[in-house]
């Protein structure tokens, strides 16, 4: 396919090349009529004399050779001081005397140009994995949110204003701590969400103890069959909760197997923590919320969101629901 700058199209060329080929026409009388050089007609001809219609087509400008590229041993350094130092481009010039610029083509084509692209516990670059099919894993975990003053918190409507709320809200609750302080309390969002599809389950809960914990567990597994997706392992981090007997039991009532992450490596269950912070972007943090149940009201219709229209760039720019077929019977 011709760039999109081409004065000619393959087809064109074709023509272009038949005329002074076949018709006899001139070099210039044919780029005349195409709107091109003399030139650029003499190398479609001589093109077209030598490999027939075949040789219209667009070829790479990448030369053969390339004697001054970058050595293996020397792109090697490179990326060792990248990774293990967290250099750039610029740091490593001048350390290996050599041009940034070529520091930076060389980064980019190892992909490790932008620090994000590099896990930054284990300076290896980040390895994604995803499974086969949906029910295959599901991430567990509970993330916290402070409840909402009557009137709305310290965040959009300034401190000050923030701590009135928050007294009148204690005066009203009696929730006070044991400095007479006020308390508004903790929302503990259960979430499950499926490692192939992405597509998410949450419930707001008052605790994160095993029971509460068990509870969502059953309706995510529920709700999930309803799309016709079949849990079959649960992967959650060591919070106590997941390492509690009652849990244990639960996910073999359930013929789920259970794994945890390995201790102090939340990368692991990476997935769900970024979905915690799309959580919070998206919905417990994007507007004023006068109460704590404004905030709660508005997160199925946010799930619904998240699931049925926005675009996940880890899948395409799809959103999570596109994944699940609902053919009965496909992924059991």
């Amino acid at each position: 396919m011709s760039h999109a700058n081409a004065a000619l199209t393959p087809r064109a060329r074709l023509r272009l090349a038949r005329l002074v080929v076949d018709r006899g026409w001139t070099y210039t009388a044919a780029a005349k009529m195409f709107l091109v050089t003399p030139r650029t007609a003499k190398k479609w001809a001589d093109r077209y004399r030598s490999e027939g219609a075949a040789g219209m087509s667009e070829r790479s400008s990448r030369p053969h050779s390339s004697p001054t590229r970058t050595s293996p041993q020397l792109v090697r350094r490179i990326v060792r001081l990248r990774w293990r130092h967290r250099l750039g481009p610029v740091q490593i010039a001048g350390r290996l005397a050599m041009s940034a610029s070529t520091v930076h083509a060389v980064l980019v084509r190892c992909r490790i140009n932008r620090l994000r692209h590099i896990d930054r516990v284990s300076s290896e670059p980040v390895r994604r994995y995803e499974h086969p099919h949906p029910g295959s894993l599901m991430h567990v975990d509970v993330t916290k949110f402070g409840n909402i003053p009557d009137g709305g918190g310290h965040r959009f409507l300034g401190r000050q204003q923030g701590d009135k709320n928050r007294e009148t809200t204690a005066n009203r609750t009696g929730q006070r701590d044991h400095r007479h302080h006020p308390r508004t309390g903790t929302a503990f969002v259960h979430t499950v969400i499926d490692d192939h599809s992405r597509v998410a389950y949450a419930e707001i809960c008052t605790d994160e103890k095993a029971t509460t914990a068990i509870g969502v567990l059953h309706r995510a597994v529920a709700w999930f069959a309803e799309h016709a997706v079949t849990v079959e392992r649960v992967l959650s981090d060591n919070g106590s909760c997941y390492r509690s007997h009652a849990w244990r039991d639960a996910c073999t009532e359930l013929g789920i197997t259970h794994k945890r992450t390995r201790p102090y490596r939340p990368q692991t269950n990476g997935k769900i923590e970024r979905f915690h912070r799309t959580l919070a972007d998206g919905w417990a943090y994007t507007r004023l919320y006068e109460s704590t149940q404004q905030r709660n009201d508005a997160l199925p219709g946010w799930l619904h969101f998240y699931n049925h229209h926005r675009a996940h760039s880890a899948i395409g720019d799809q959103p999570p629901i596109s994944r699940l077929t609902n053919l009965p019977g496909h992924h059991t």
